[in-house]
Protein backbone atom coordinates (compact mmCIF):
# COMPACT_ATOMS: atom_id res chain seq x y z
CA UNK A 1 0.00 0.00 0.00
CA UNK A 2 1.36 3.41 -0.99
CA UNK A 3 0.15 6.49 0.90
CA UNK A 4 0.84 9.89 -0.62
CA UNK A 5 1.26 13.00 1.51
CA UNK A 6 0.58 16.61 0.63
CA UNK A 7 1.43 19.80 2.45
CA UNK A 8 -1.46 22.08 3.36
CA UNK A 9 -1.52 25.85 3.88
CA UNK A 10 -1.56 25.08 7.61
CA UNK A 11 2.01 24.15 8.64
CA UNK A 12 0.68 22.15 11.61
CA UNK A 13 -1.40 19.92 9.32
CA UNK A 14 -0.47 17.30 6.73
CA UNK A 15 -2.80 15.56 4.25
CA UNK A 16 -2.50 11.78 3.76
CA UNK A 17 -3.99 10.09 0.68
CA UNK A 18 -4.23 6.31 1.20
CA UNK A 19 -5.51 5.61 -2.32
CA UNK A 20 -8.78 4.29 -0.88
CA UNK A 21 -12.12 5.79 0.06
CA UNK A 22 -11.87 6.97 3.66
CA UNK A 23 -15.47 8.16 4.14
CA UNK A 24 -18.12 7.38 1.55
CA UNK A 25 -20.26 10.34 2.66
CA UNK A 26 -19.62 13.51 4.62
CA UNK A 27 -16.63 14.33 6.77
CA UNK A 28 -15.57 13.63 10.34
CA UNK A 29 -13.51 15.98 12.51
CA UNK A 30 -11.88 14.81 15.76
CA UNK A 31 -10.18 17.31 18.09
CA UNK A 32 -9.53 15.05 21.09
CA UNK A 33 -8.83 11.43 21.94
CA UNK A 34 -12.29 11.23 23.56
CA UNK A 35 -13.99 12.26 20.30
CA UNK A 36 -11.73 9.85 18.37
CA UNK A 37 -13.25 6.89 20.23
CA UNK A 38 -15.98 6.93 17.53
CA UNK A 39 -13.41 5.83 14.95
CA UNK A 40 -10.86 3.01 15.17
CA UNK A 41 -8.58 4.88 12.75
CA UNK A 42 -8.84 8.23 14.55
CA UNK A 43 -8.25 6.51 17.91
CA UNK A 44 -5.14 4.83 16.48
CA UNK A 45 -3.82 8.18 15.21
CA UNK A 46 -4.50 9.93 18.52
CA UNK A 47 -2.39 7.21 20.12
CA UNK A 48 0.64 8.82 18.48
CA UNK A 49 2.17 11.43 20.83
CA UNK A 50 1.85 14.92 19.35
CA UNK A 51 -1.32 14.35 17.28
CA UNK A 52 -3.95 16.96 18.20
CA UNK A 53 -6.48 16.61 15.38
CA UNK A 54 -7.71 14.12 12.79
CA UNK A 55 -10.05 14.91 9.90
CA UNK A 56 -11.54 12.48 7.37
CA UNK A 57 -12.68 13.45 3.88
CA UNK A 58 -13.80 11.27 0.99
CA UNK A 59 -10.33 10.03 0.05
CA UNK A 60 -7.97 11.65 2.54
CA UNK A 61 -6.98 11.87 6.18
CA UNK A 62 -5.69 15.17 7.55
CA UNK A 63 -3.61 15.08 10.72
CA UNK A 64 -2.79 18.11 12.89
CA UNK A 65 0.18 18.10 15.24
CA UNK A 66 1.55 20.01 18.21
CA UNK A 67 5.11 21.31 18.18
CA UNK A 68 6.82 18.10 17.03
CA UNK A 69 8.67 17.94 13.74
CA UNK A 70 6.91 16.20 10.84
CA UNK A 71 10.07 14.16 10.23
CA UNK A 72 9.44 12.36 13.55
CA UNK A 73 5.64 12.07 13.32
CA UNK A 74 5.13 11.25 9.65
CA UNK A 75 6.50 7.66 9.74
CA UNK A 76 4.30 6.76 12.73
CA UNK A 77 1.22 8.28 11.07
CA UNK A 78 1.91 6.52 7.77
CA UNK A 79 2.37 3.23 9.62
CA UNK A 80 -0.87 3.66 11.57
CA UNK A 81 -2.90 4.49 8.47
CA UNK A 82 -1.39 1.55 6.57
CA UNK A 83 -1.98 -0.89 9.44
CA UNK A 84 -5.57 0.27 9.76
CA UNK A 85 -6.45 -0.19 6.08
CA UNK A 86 -4.59 -3.52 5.88
CA UNK A 87 -6.57 -4.81 8.89
CA UNK A 88 -9.90 -4.29 7.13
CA UNK A 89 -11.36 -2.54 10.18
CA UNK A 90 -14.00 0.14 9.53
CA UNK A 91 -12.95 3.79 9.58
CA UNK A 92 -15.94 4.74 11.71
CA UNK A 93 -17.26 2.72 14.64
CA UNK A 94 -20.73 3.20 16.13
CA UNK A 95 -21.16 6.94 15.42
CA UNK A 96 -22.31 7.97 11.98
CA UNK A 97 -20.35 10.52 9.99
CA UNK A 98 -23.28 12.91 10.24
CA UNK A 99 -23.04 12.82 14.04
CA UNK A 100 -19.30 13.41 13.97
CA UNK A 101 -19.62 16.17 11.38
CA UNK A 102 -22.58 18.16 12.69
CA UNK A 103 -23.52 17.61 16.32
CA UNK A 104 -25.58 20.82 16.58
CA UNK A 105 -28.19 22.38 14.34
CA UNK A 106 -28.11 25.28 11.92
CA UNK A 107 -29.67 28.63 12.66
CA UNK A 108 -31.38 31.22 10.46
CA UNK A 109 -34.64 33.15 10.32
CA UNK A 110 -37.69 31.59 8.69
CA UNK A 111 -37.81 34.18 5.91
CA UNK A 112 -34.21 33.50 4.86
CA UNK A 113 -34.66 29.97 3.46
CA UNK A 114 -33.97 31.03 -0.15
CA UNK A 115 -30.82 32.95 0.84
CA UNK A 116 -29.59 30.01 2.94
CA UNK A 117 -30.27 27.58 0.09
CA UNK A 118 -28.18 29.76 -2.26
CA UNK A 119 -25.37 30.08 0.31
CA UNK A 120 -25.27 26.30 0.76
CA UNK A 121 -25.27 25.72 -3.01
CA UNK A 122 -22.35 28.11 -3.52
CA UNK A 123 -20.43 26.53 -0.65
CA UNK A 124 -21.06 23.04 -2.02
CA UNK A 125 -20.16 23.79 -5.65
CA UNK A 126 -17.47 26.48 -5.42
CA UNK A 127 -15.89 26.55 -1.96
CA UNK A 128 -15.83 23.04 -0.49
CA UNK A 129 -14.08 21.38 -3.47
CA UNK A 130 -11.27 23.96 -3.33
CA UNK A 131 -10.89 23.68 0.43
CA UNK A 132 -10.88 19.85 0.24
CA UNK A 133 -7.84 20.14 -2.03
CA UNK A 134 -6.04 21.62 0.98
CA UNK A 135 -7.25 18.90 3.37
CA UNK A 136 -10.09 20.78 5.01
CA UNK A 137 -13.77 21.56 4.86
CA UNK A 138 -16.09 24.51 5.40
CA UNK A 139 -19.70 23.94 6.39
CA UNK A 140 -22.67 26.24 6.87
CA UNK A 141 -23.67 26.90 10.48
CA UNK A 142 -26.02 29.86 10.25
CA UNK A 143 -27.15 33.17 8.76
CA UNK A 144 -28.32 36.16 10.79
CA UNK A 145 -28.48 39.91 10.08
CA UNK A 146 -26.42 39.65 6.88
CA UNK A 147 -23.70 37.59 8.55
CA UNK A 148 -22.88 34.05 7.41
CA UNK A 149 -21.43 31.74 10.08
CA UNK A 150 -19.22 28.91 8.84
CA UNK A 151 -17.45 26.03 10.56
CA UNK A 152 -13.88 25.40 9.41
CA UNK A 153 -12.56 21.84 9.79
CA UNK A 154 -9.48 19.80 9.07
CA UNK A 155 -6.49 21.80 7.92
CA UNK A 156 -8.66 24.94 7.84
CA UNK A 157 -9.15 24.90 11.61
CA UNK A 158 -6.36 27.00 13.05
CA UNK A 159 -4.74 27.69 9.69
CA UNK A 160 -2.88 31.01 9.49
CA UNK A 161 -4.42 31.73 6.07
CA UNK A 162 -7.99 30.80 7.08
CA UNK A 163 -8.93 34.43 7.78
CA UNK A 164 -7.80 35.42 4.29
CA UNK A 165 -9.71 32.46 2.82
CA UNK A 166 -12.87 33.55 4.62
CA UNK A 167 -12.65 37.30 4.11
CA UNK A 168 -11.13 37.55 0.65
CA UNK A 169 -12.36 34.31 -0.87
CA UNK A 170 -15.63 33.09 0.58
CA UNK A 171 -16.98 36.47 1.69
CA UNK A 172 -16.32 38.10 -1.69
CA UNK A 173 -17.86 35.15 -3.54
CA UNK A 174 -21.02 35.14 -1.42
CA UNK A 175 -21.39 38.94 -1.52
CA UNK A 176 -21.05 38.88 -5.31
CA UNK A 177 -23.91 36.40 -5.77
CA UNK A 178 -26.04 37.26 -2.71
CA UNK A 179 -26.42 40.99 -1.98
CA UNK A 180 -27.94 40.21 1.46
CA UNK A 181 -24.62 38.79 2.65
CA UNK A 182 -22.54 41.47 4.36
CA UNK A 183 -19.96 39.44 6.27
CA UNK A 184 -18.62 35.92 6.80
CA UNK A 185 -17.38 34.69 10.17
CA UNK A 186 -15.92 31.42 11.46
CA UNK A 187 -17.53 29.77 14.49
Amino acid sequence: MFIQTEATPNPATLKFLPGKVVLQEGTADFRSADEAAASPLAARLFGIPGVTGVFFGYDFVTVTKEDQDWAHLKPAILGSIMEHFMSGAPVMGGASTAEATDPSGEFYNEGDEIIVKTIKELLETRVRPAVAQDGGDITFRGFRDGKVFLNMKGSCAGCPSSTATLKHGVQNLLRHFIPEVQEVEAV
